[in-house]
């Protein structure tokens, strides 16, 4: 019954659909622009690196209620111009700053991630390529991208439990428009308290279940292409 009242109530499925919505588009985000920074971070002469990281990083070091104070702040300048200056929907600039927000909390994951899979990476294999005449956009691809997938795939997941699982963030840079499924239920448990609520929570709790299993087959795959898999 509750389950059922879960997928037929329109509430619980606008906001289930609002997070299949910001959660992916938000890891994308994340897993490019994390991978893009990991890479850059690990090359020895970019200068400030330890500085640079400790920024990028220090999303998942601060508090998250001083986290959603900032974004609150830099995020409303952003609307406004987006949608005063440039003209864009307001729902549209809605969804627009909680995928940034989500973004900026699940970068750090994918550079923990990335930057731990590249410790391990022969860089001579990119010289190689360059010597052979690839240009480093087809040696990425062809080359460090592969054995760094299992990294990548990892960071992109924490990246997608993060924004999927968060509520603090969005009720202050989001509005009801975009109100998520954890929102939903801290809503639901403010206003009226439903069995629906513990039927959502198992249907969240299966899922990180099935992350985590798939984060684990992650790390032995990552674990044989090193050759470090135990016998």
């Amino acid at each position: 019954k509750h389950y059922e009242d879960f997928f037929t109530n329109n509430e619980w499925q606008r906001s289930f659909k609002n997070s299949l919505l910001i959660a992916p588009v938000a890891t994308i985000v994340s897993v490019s622009l994390g991978t893009l920074a990991a890479i850059g971070l690990s090359q020895s002469h970019v200068p400030f690196k330890r500085a640079i990281t400790a920024i990028l990083i220090s999303p998942m070091i601060v508090p998250l209620i001083i986290s959603a104070t900032g974004m609150f702040f830099f995020y409303s300048h952003v609307g406004n111009f987006l949608e005063d200056r440039i003209g864009l929907d307001k729902n549209f600039v809605g969804y627009v700053k909680v995928i940034l927000a989500h973004s900026v909390l699940g970068i750090p994951f994918v550079i923990i991630t990335v930057t731990a899979t590249l410790v391990g990476f022969d860089s001579s294999l990119t010289r190689a390529a360059a010597n052979m005449g690839a240009d480093p956009v087809k040696t990425f691809f062809k080359i460090q991208m592969p054995l760094i997938l299992p990294g990548v795939i990892s960071g992109g997941l924490f990246a997608f439990i993060t924004s999927f699982d968060e509520v603090v963030v969005v009720m202050f840079v989001g509005s009801t428009n975009q109100k998520t499924l954890p929102w939903q239920m801290f809503t639901g448990l403010r206003e009226q308290i439903s069995p629906t609520i513990l039927a959502v929570a198992t249907i969240l709790v299966a899922i990180s279940i099935a992350l985590l299993v798939t984060l684990e087959l992650l790390r032995r795959r990552s674990e044989r292409l090193r050759g470090l898999s135990p016998g």
